[in-house]
């Protein structure tokens, strides 16, 4: 449980350094919406990432099959992401671009042997808490870019603030040599196509092509509002008027810890709900909380607001992403790991990528307030499909999958 704390931190802080840090150094740099929308296109390898991680079950480096990549990733982060604060955006917006797809390469492919490194180091039984404390975690290291580095922004040069935001990839370098290699519960595929083949062979035949399609539907749509909702938040908070320590002590705070305590209430009340009736709850909350941000877009600077819109949208995503990613693991094969855990975790980026590309825009010509009403709209999807995935009388289906 300790290793899925460091798996979760090193895991969560290079994507919030491209989701949250990233749009405020932009646009304090006068970089406008429009631009700072497209820059979600930089994500594209968190929604491609299952097209290499055949690459990494095949081929083993002198590490281990999982810490040797581990290291080589981390240590490209931890040279890349320093670098970013030396660009000048109002001179060359194309170069930033190109190194920030470059940081979101190399967090994918840290994602990818983090995910199946974990789902072979745990047993079975320790699948659900493991998973809820990597998610929180997670969002825990987003309290460095996302709180600390602002907080810093203020003070220091953004060369600086990018340089002590990178350093906090150490404590997950050491992880990585630290630990022990997992005993291997399979041998490593024989071929480039063997390791591409047979996840997907194994997924579609244990589910039926039908079933199989509405699964990952549901992966793609579950937290499609959601993910737009908080694409330019941090530029939504300074368009209202907030400043940056105003965001770094209020707005990042009153996320984090509703959300980590709703992902710890998640993971219990599943034990209760099973995970069919959690998604089915847990989504609802998750759904009517982007509504709280159509709200705060008409009262406008107000800290109280800010503090209880955010901390209750919080708590809903805190919960549905409980369920979720209790859903990805029970439809994840142990013996495919990797290669179907990168594909659904790509599936969940592609909104994050895709969508959220053209959510400057969508705010340039719809306002704040009709925009979050729009994220609210496209969370429909996601439920409906609940229908087919995890109807709420089937309690038991999901969890006697395997």
């Amino acid at each position: 449980m300790l290793i899925c704390i460091f798996t979760g931190f090193s895991s969560g802080l290079p994507l919030y350094i491209l989701i949250g840090l990233l749009p405020a150094w932009l646009r304090s740099e006068g970089v406008d919406l429009k631009a700072i929308g497209l820059f979600a296109l930089i994500q594209l390898p968190f929604t491609w990432k299952f097209l290499w991680s055949p690459f990494f079950d095949r081929y083993i480096p002198p590490l281990g099959r999982r810490r040797g990549w581990l290291f080589i990733s981390q240590m490209a982060l931890l040279l890349s992401i320093p670098v970013l604060g030396m660009l000048r955006p109002e001179l060359d917006l194309w170069a930033c671009a190109y190194l920030a797809g470059v940081v979101a390469f190399f967090s994918a492919s840290q994602d990818i042997v983090l995910d199946a490194y974990r789902r072979e180091l745990l047993l079975d039984t320790e699948l659900g808490l493991g998973n809820v404390i990597h998610v929180n975690a997670y969002k825990i290291a987003g309290l460095i870019p996302g709180s600390l580095s602002l907080i810093l922004a203020d003070y220091l040069p953004w060369s600086s603030v990018f340089f002590i935001t990178a350093l906090f990839m150490v404590p997950g370098i050491v992880m990585t040599l630290v630990i022990s290699e997992p005993a291997l519960k399979m041998a490593a595929p024989k071929t480039l196509r063997a390791a591409v083949v047979e996840p997907c062979q194994e997924f579609i035949g244990r589910n039926g092509l039908k079933s199989a399609g509405a699964i990952l539907a549901f992966v793609f749509f579950y937290k499609l509002g959601d993910s737009m909702t908080t694409a330019l938040a941090t530029p939504f908070y300074l368009d209202m008027g907030f400043s940056k320590t105003e965001i770094g002590l209020v707005a990042k705070n009153a996320g984090l810890w509703p959300s980590v305590i709703g992902g710890l209430l998640g993971g219990l009340w599943m034990i209760k709900l099973g995970i069919s009736r959690a998604l089915w709850i847990f989504g609802l909350v998750q759904m009517v909380a982007i509504l709280g941000f159509a709200w705060l877009a008409t009262v406008g600077h107000s800290l109280p607001w800010l503090a209880i819109v955010i901390g209750i949208e919080a708590l809903g995503v805190g919960l549905g992403t409980a369920a979720f990613i209790a859903f990805i693991a029970h439809a994840t094969h142990p013996l495919y790991a990797a290669t179907q855990f990168a594909l659904f975790t790509s599936l969940a980026a592609v909104p994050r990528t895709f969508a959220n590309a053209a959510t400057g825009y969508l705010v340039e010509w719809l306002g704040w307030t009709c925009f979050f009403l729009f994220c609210f709209v496209l969370a429909i999807p996601g439920m409906l499909l609940l229908f087919k995935v995890a109807p709420w009388n089937e309690r038991q289906k999901l969890e006697n999958t395997h």
